[in-house]
């Protein structure tokens, strides 16, 4: 056969039916003899969650982050994911980020199904609902990274000093102004100044995080423990960078 297509007879190279013999093969162990060596076939198992140090998440964050911002990512199964993941859950962080749609935790920092938690409010601020899910995934299922992520030209936050009322929106941004009244800034104090927004919302996740601290017993427990940590980070909108706060 080799000869008939203008091959020699010592060819390596498979033709049709060593290609369908493969397939056949690869299909019946389900698709796994498809994926590269740096693939994720499935979502993440408790074992390879608690081998992880607080530290290390956020350290993996950020290599995602550096992957995002230049277009590459790991190679993922996300059908596997979900599959792996249906029975259990053990995701290695729980995020407190905005619902801006430009924001997206999971895409900016290369993260798959079951990688985190994230609940996405206006403004990432806390409440006793969000305080209660954070809990709920360091307590209870394991997380050991608590991020609370603001990001640039936040509408929230030029809401916020803007004095909007709007709905249930009033409430919402009546959380927000504490950190528009602490944040020093010796230039123009409106929504119309980026500069002034952005440092606003970067003062916004401190004290979110202050909040979380003073009033969740369960998670400061977990901290002072070792078995967490607390972090922040504001993502640019423009660059696509996450910064992680001191």
């Amino acid at each position: 056969m080799h000869e008939t297509l203008g091959h020699s007879k010592d060819c390596h190279c498979w033709g049709r039916r060593g290609f369908l013999k493969f397939a056949g093969t690869a299909a019946a162990l389900g698709g796994g003899m498809l994926l590269t060596k740096n693939s994720y076939a499935a979502a993440l198992t408790q074992q390879q969650r608690d081998n992880f140090t607080p530290q290390q998440i956020i350290e993996a964050m950020k290599d995602g982050n550096t992957r995002f911002r230049s277009g590459e990512r790991k190679d993922r199964n996300y059908l596997r994911e979900q599959e792996s993941s249906a029975e259990g859950q053990y995701p290695k962080a729980a995020l407190l980020s905005c619902i801006d749609s430009r924001a997206p935790a999971e895409v900016i920092m290369d993260l798959g199904i079951g990688d985190i938690f994230n609940a996405r409010v206006a403004g990432n601020i806390e409440s006793a609902n969000i305080l209660g899910s954070l809990e709920f995934a360091c307590k209870v299922a394991g997380a050991k990274v608590v991020l609370v992520m603001g990001h640039t030209s936040c509408g929230a936050i030029k809401g916020a000093i803007d004095n909007v009322e709007l709905g249930n929106l009033t409430g919402l941004l009546a959380k927000i102004k504490p950190a528009v009244q602490a944040t020093s800034y010796a230039g123009e104090r409106s929504a119309k100044n980026y500069d002034f927004v952005d440092a606003v919302a970067r003062t916004n996740v401190g004290m979110t995080i202050a909040n979380i601290r003073k009033q969740s017993p369960v998670l400061i427990g977990l901290e002072s423990s070792g078995a967490i940590k607390i972090a922040g980070a504001m993502y640019n909108l423009k660059t696509g960078a996450v910064e992680f706060l001191p």
